[in-house]
């Protein structure tokens, strides 16, 4: 029913699909690659907009980020949410799914939030089996992405051999959100620069670039509600440099321009990623 993309169609600058204005895709001459889509908000979706929503899907690539996993949780893992998350992948043919390297599940009750987790052996080999049973049950090899994080808990290595920990005894891969590189280096004093080249190429699945709040000189939030800012497209451009050009994504979840404008900014990003010319 679908056309089955195939990863190596996923590539260039891609856009998260939101209904502030899924009616304009096919307004403009200018159109994403590919869309990335948050399973949770289209798997009960119904009427108008899952037409919209299967129009799309029909003409564009489209990557699955999720949001409610929670794979760092000490909760079990919610095989009915997974069973729902799965039969979306498989009937709209999505082979690319990526969560947050978080939590927001505790003891049952939803937080409401992506918090951030303890970089411990403890949490790690945790997340490990559930992404070896998620895969498995998925039929996918996944990708986590790395979180923004505003508070440093327990912590018994650092963030990367954190994730390189995970990524190699779990076999999955890794969303980079440079971004939130960007974010944690700001707050926590280190140089974002070091930690990209910390990252091994072969771990990366794609991108993610989007904007952020500065609430004060060394406090910034992930918001995702601004345009992008230099120094995270200067953070961007060394990354396609060093690990190479993988798929970026471009994120917009909060104060949402109107989509000529926000056009504006993905075609920023399109052009970057188009002018650097080594893939790997």
């Amino acid at each position: 029913m679908w056309p089955m993309w195939s990863n190596e169609i996923i590539k260039g600058a891609g856009l998260g699909l939101r209904t502030a204005f899924i009616e304009e895709i096919y307004d403009y001459n200018l159109k994403p690659n590919w869309f990335e889509v948050a399973p949770e908000n289209w798997i009960k979706k119904g009427g108008y907009l899952k037409k919209l929503f299967e129009k799309i899907r029909q003409d564009f690539p489209f990557i699955c980020h999720g949001l409610s996993l929670s794979i760092g949780s000490p909760d079990p893992i919610n095989f009915s949410f997974l069973k729902e998350l799965k039969d979306f992948l498989d009937y709209y043919e999505i082979k690319l799914y990526s969560e947050h390297l978080s939590f927001s599940y505790f003891k049952g009750s939803n937080t409401y939030d992506l918090l951030p987790l303890p970089f411990t052996k403890e949490v790690a080999d945790n997340i490990i089996e559930k992404l070896k049973i998620v895969q498995d049950f998925l039929n996918r090899q996944i990708a986590i992405e790395n979180a923004s994080i505003y508070l440093i808990l327990e912590k018994e290595m650092e963030e990367y051999e954190f994730i390189q920990y995970i990524i190699e005894n779990a076999n999955c891969k890794l969303l980079l959100d440079i971004n939130n590189v960007y974010v944690n280096s700001v707050n926590h004093g280190f140089n974002p620069y070091d930690f990209i080249d910390k990252i091994n190429p072969e771990w990366v699945m794609y991108y993610h670039i989007a904007g952020h709040d500065r609430i004060e000189e060394n406090l910034i939030i992930d918001t995702h509600g601004q345009n992008v800012i230099d120094e995270v497209y200067d953070l961007l451009r060394y990354t396609l440099e060093t690990i190479g050009n993988k798929p970026v994504l471009l994120e917009r979840d909060n104060n949402i321009p109107p989509y000529k404008e926000l056009l504006k900014e993905y075609k920023k990003v399109k052009d970057i990623v188009e002018n650097e010319k080594k893939f790997v």
